[in-house]
């Protein structure tokens, strides 16, 4: 157990690698009640989000969701985030957990122009994630949701384990899966119901080590390593959520321009080329030079690589080019690769 955004976390429960290798070909379930709620609603919700969101959010209808990003002037992000429209003028933003407080009084900052009415209900809401290939065979014991017609980045009022909630098909794994948002003091009932219903099918419980190993695998961003004050979306590879035909939003010109002119820096996927693990914050070296730095970086358990991500200058990222890592105090060497390194077949999700 480890402190983590004010709450005490499990790193493992029966090891990183047998945790991530169950969500990857079972299923595992992940306590992420640390994330962060913040609730939007009357005339200016939809204003004030669009406002100080790169993406869309117009583009919502009732029961749908969009990944985006908080936005500062300067084109990066507060943090990146769920928006979720629960209906007309009403949505439900999930935040990073560290990053709860900064992203309300963010929020609220830029609401004095606006008026909507937002609220931090971060503590009306526990959140357990149910991920991988056999999640809706699992969660169909449960419920009676018709789980099939939610479709990706959609979610739906439901009953699972006789408790009311928030049912998304949402996740951070790379996997299939389902979010559920209900009542903290049903907690305990729920995971355990869930883990009992998941036992024959090779459900466990997994841990935030897990969880940072699939993520990266996946190549998405985490908040403090990819995402930070001083890297634009584009740079970090996110223009995909960076709709700039949709009018004034904070960054908006800093974007437009960089769109112009090119960026300073670009992400990478890189995998080592021997056994060394280039974790978060060593030096990259190209041609003798140092050109970058590590954002993140591990061992791949489903892939059995050693890979990573990194900031380099754009004219250095060519696909297949080698760069050298600082690794206590030695140089080893990788190879640019593309982005993501994993992504998970087509597969019959039912069927596990």
């Amino acid at each position: 157990m480890v402190g983590f955004g004010g709450w005490e976390m499990p790193v493992e429960y029966s090891g990183i690698i047998e945790e991530h290798i169950a969500v990857r070909t079972r299923a595992g379930l992940f306590d992420v009640s640390h994330m962060g709620e913040i609730e939007v609603r009357g005339p200016a919700a939809l204003p004030l989000l669009q406002f100080v969101t790169s993406n869309d959010v117009a583009r919502l209808v009732t029961g749908q969701a969009q990944y985006t990003a908080l936005m500062y002037p300067q084109g990066s992000a507060v943090d990146d985030c769920l928006v979720h429209r629960l209906g007309d003028d009403h949505y439900l933003l999930c935040v990073n957990a560290s990053n709860t407080d900064k992203d309300f009084a963010w929020i609220s900052q830029q609401n004095s122009q606006f008026g909507a009415e937002a609220h931090n209900v971060s503590a009306n809401y526990s959140q357990l994630a149910l991920q991988g290939p056999r999640a809706e065979t699992i969660l169909a014991k449960v419920t009676r949701t018709e789980l099939p017609a939610i479709k990706y980045y959609w979610f739906t009022e439901a009953t699972c384990c006789g408790v009311a909630g928030l049912l998304a098909r949402t996740g951070y794994t790379g996997e299939d899966g389902f979010e559920f948002y209900f009542a903290p003091a049903e907690s305990e009932r729920v995971w355990n119901m869930l883990l009992e219903a998941g036992r024959p099918e090779g459900l466990i419980p997994a841990g935030l080590g897990a969880r940072n190993t699939l993520r990266l695998e996946a190549a998405y961003p985490l908040y403090g390593h990819e995402l930070d004050e001083d890297t634009t979306l584009l740079e970090a590879g996110l223009g995909w959520i960076c709709k700039l035909e949709k009018g004034e939003f904070l960054g908006r010109e800093v974007l437009l321009k960089q769109k112009a002119v090119g960026t300073r820096k670009k992400l990478v996927g890189f995998e080592m080329t021997d056994r060394n693990i280039a974790r978060d914050g060593y030096p990259v070296s190209i041609d003798g030079e140092l050109r970058g730095r590590v954002t993140s970086g591990s061992m791949a358990p489903f892939l059995k690589k050693n890979i990573g991500m990194a900031y380099i200058p754009p004219r250095d990222a060519e696909l297949g080019r080698e760069i050298q890592i600082e690794i206590r105090g030695r140089m080893a060497t990788a190879r640019i690769v593309p982005l993501p390194f994993y992504r998970r077949p087509n597969r019959t999700v039912a069927s596990g």
